[in-house]
């Protein structure tokens, strides 16, 4: 009670907690619930469920509290706070024993980057003689006593019940040091409150999530409380202004463009096929001979902060290093090969700035042309779908507007918007503008396009196994819709997703 600042109401008692939920049907026997407001229903009305199945205690707001009638009267305890979410991760901490304190957790930020980032960091950190976990968009994974196992991801970083008995389950397994996005809805809403981060890295920012924060300051503010102190070490790219305002005296600074005052900074990029190779310059005159398994040059700033990271965490860097070239990431300029005479590419790409990257990333590799499929989802951030559709086509030979997952929203709409944004550019600076209805049709258009040299690209599901329409969601993985559509044209060869 001491750590929620809360009383307990009349009537009830203190009582002993083994774990913690927001979710009543994942309550088991000594569980605390906490029930929270929610967009639509307030998890108090799920109280009784709660209690049914084993549930011990109750963390609410005094408008659940309000509720009194719709608790179980059964639950001995019950407590109510201002705002059960800001201290939710804390009391999560306490009740899985603090698995953070006995762990190297290395946490992620940006609006781009953290993904990729995060398997570079793994990869290093087993390399350098580690035994990581992971936790982000794609999956949570750590190897086990009976092997790996790997568990997919509902969210970016979970809810702080689920983060603290993930990590407490890392520690029982000899995990010793986890790479971890960080989302801005994480740090806004205190998903990460209670634990404690060995060392914060920021990738980038640009527009993203802006129907959840309102504008992009107040997105910035959310990234920037991974930077509050509540790390040991700060690493940040400093290649925009963004990262810049994030400094301060002990940061550890990284970039890119081979900005020479940056602690960490990279030079002689060579980028050819599916690989980058560049060196990377890092404190005491070191100097790393980097090898990617991953193409375009944005990866040697995603690169660079996993090495300054591992640095600052105190790992062996020149041993991290080799674990770097071995690394995939599922969606993420991951190329489909089939036997086809032209390159095709699926990656994650859905802001305006990391399609803008992708594509300035892609053109030097051919002669042929670049041709991009795109959609923009829906019931998310609108004012981004104009942009999508100005940054591709201009940086495409030709785009093909589809279908992102329109969730509740007119697909037809989606598109529009997208449409105004491409047909904004100037005609000789912009490539074609198709609109194709229906994203499996869209990826055989471009492919049914494609000639020997050329790139087709697929941008803004990368690994999601899902498309969301009208509230209902369907298998749909756009690599295996890609070699689908190859197929059909006499390429089945390589590997699948």
């Amino acid at each position: 009670m001491a750590l929620l600042g809360a009383q307990l109401e009349p009537g009830h008692q203190l009582v002993e907690v083994s774990g913690v939920t927001l979710r009543s049907p994942e309550v088991r026997p000594g569980d605390l619930f906490a029930a929270l407001p929610g967009a639509n229903t307030h998890g108090i009305a799920f109280a009784a469920a709660a209690g049914d199945a084993g549930a011990v205690a109750i963390l609410t707001d005094p408008a659940g509290a309000a509720y009194g009638s719709t608790v179980d009267a059964s639950l001995p305890c019950l407590v109510v706070v201002a705002d059960p979410r800001a201290v939710l991760g804390q009391l999560s901490a306490a009740i899985y024993g603090d698995p953070s304190r006995r762990l190297a957790v290395l946490g992620l930020t940006g609006t781009n980057g953290k993904t990729t980032t995060s398997y570079l960091l793994e990869a290093a950190l087993r390399a350098a003689g580690q035994r990581p976990g992971l936790i982000g968009t794609i999956e949570t994974r750590m190897d086990t006593a009976d092997g790996p196992v790997a568990v997919p991801a509902q969210r970016t970083t979970p809810e702080a019940p689920d983060l603290q008995a993930t990590l407490a389950l890392m520690v029982e397994n000899g995990v010793d040091s986890v790479a971890m996005e960080v989302s801005s809805h994480a740090l806004a809403l205190d998903r990460v409150a209670g634990t404690g981060f060995e060392v914060a890295g920021f990738t980038n920012f640009s527009q993203d999530h802006l129907d959840f924060h309102g504008d992009l300051e107040a997105y910035f503010a959310a990234k920037a409380l991974l930077f509050d102190g509540r790390a040991k070490y700060e690493v940040v790219l400093t290649d925009d202004e963004w990262g810049r305002r994030l400094l301060r005296p002990n940061t550890v600074t990284v970039s890119a463009g081979e900005q020479r005052r940056a602690d960490w900074y990279g030079s002689d990029v060579l980028t050819h096929g599916g690989a980058t190779a560049f060196v990377a310059h890092g404190p005491g005159e070191r100097e790393l001979q980097v090898r990617l398994g991953l193409p375009g040059d944005f990866n040697v700033a995603n690169a660079l902060v996993a090495l300054a990271m591992l640095d600052c965490a105190g790992y062996d860097v020149e041993q991290g290093v080799r674990g770097l070239e071995a690394a995939r990431v599922p969606g993420r300029m991951e190329v489909v090969a089939a036997g086809q005479p032209f390159t095709a590419v699926v990656d994650y790409a859905h802001t305006p700035a990391a399609v803008a990257t992708v594509l300035r990333a892609l053109r030097p590799q051919t002669d042929g042309a670049v041709i991009l499929v795109l959609g923009c989802g829906g019931d998310r951030d609108a004012g981004k779908r104009p942009l999508m559709g100005k940054v591709a086509a201009r940086g495409s030979d030709v785009l093909i507007i589809t279908d992102d997952n329109p969730r509740s929203e007119d697909p037809a709409a989606i598109r529009a918007a997208m449409r105004e944004g491409a047909q904004s550019v100037d005609a000789a600076q912009r490539g074609a503008v198709v609109e194709v209805d229906g994203r499996s049709e869209a990826i055989e258009a471009a492919v049914d396009r494609a000639v020997p040299g050329d790139i087709v690209v697929i941008a803004g599901k990368g690994h999601e196994q899902g498309q969301e329409i009208a509230g209902v969601t369907t298998p749909f993985d756009d690599r295996q819709i890609l070699r689908t559509a190859l197929a059909a044209h006499g390429w089945s060869g390589g590997q699948g997703p």
